[in-house]
């Protein structure tokens, strides 16, 4: 009897950690939900009061639980939030992407040059392209692809761009370290491939479909 006793003394806690555990997932599951924006470890750790290790332990039980639905997790832009699954890209592109958002040919290659040469004047874009860029930048400004970063200290005080976090979660990037490799000095030559997922959220602002984001000729 007295076995039984100690068997029951020690299986309680840990059927209280189990208990512990699925509250957190459940609790990492509704935030990344509804976050409107990826959310750090560490900001996760704050919100649900866990360790951070025990955050990145129900993050991967998450992402697990979640490989085969409709929703997957996606570690991008210096956090973790919940996209689409490719799975089923075509159905949510046909709602959420509508032709009259592509960008075009000229705003793509403004911002790959922008992208693997940051931060960059108005003046460089318009070198390597060999055009004028005013709408193209004013474009994607409007976008959020790209932001002001200052001003460059040579004369005129020319503006500096650089991309932006919406740039990387548009195009499924943690960093631009994620951007494939590219010849710098052929850049004006050569076709960047990058990986887009879309954002859960419908209110947000569309990202444009993979055919005219997914390849950006520089040419």
């Amino acid at each position: 009897m007295q076995a039984d006793d100690e068997r029951v003394a020690i299986d309680e806690p840990v059927q209280g950690e189990l208990l512990d555990t699925g509250a957190l997932q459940r609790n990492l599951e509704a935030v990344l939900f509804v976050a409107s924006e990826p959310l750090s470890i560490k900001a996760l750790a704050k919100l649900t009061g866990a360790e951070e290790a025990a955050v990145s332990t129900a993050l991967a039980r998450i992402d697990a639980d979640f490989t085969e639905r409709g929703l997957v997790l996606r570690e991008v832009a210096g956090g973790y939030r919940f996209a689409s699954s490719p799975a089923a890209r075509a159905v949510v592109e046909a709602y959420l992407l509508p032709p009259k958002t592509n960008l075009s040919p000229a705003a793509l290659e403004t911002l790959a040059i922008v992208a693997y040469n940051e931060p960059v004047t108005k003046g460089q874009i318009e070198e390597i392209r060999g055009v004028g860029a005013d709408s193209v930048i004013a474009t994607l400004l409007d976008r959020r692809f790209i932001a002001e970063s200052g001003r460059k200290e040579s004369p005129g005080r020319p503006m500096l761009y650089k991309t932006t976090p919406e740039f990387l979660e548009a195009f499924g990037l943690n960093s631009l370290g994620d951007l494939p490799a590219v010849d710098l000095d052929a850049l004006q030559s050569r076709e960047v491939e990058l990986p887009m997922t879309v954002p859960r959220e419908s209110g947000a602002e569309p990202p444009e479909t993979n055919e005219e984001v997914g390849e950006l000729s520089l040419a």
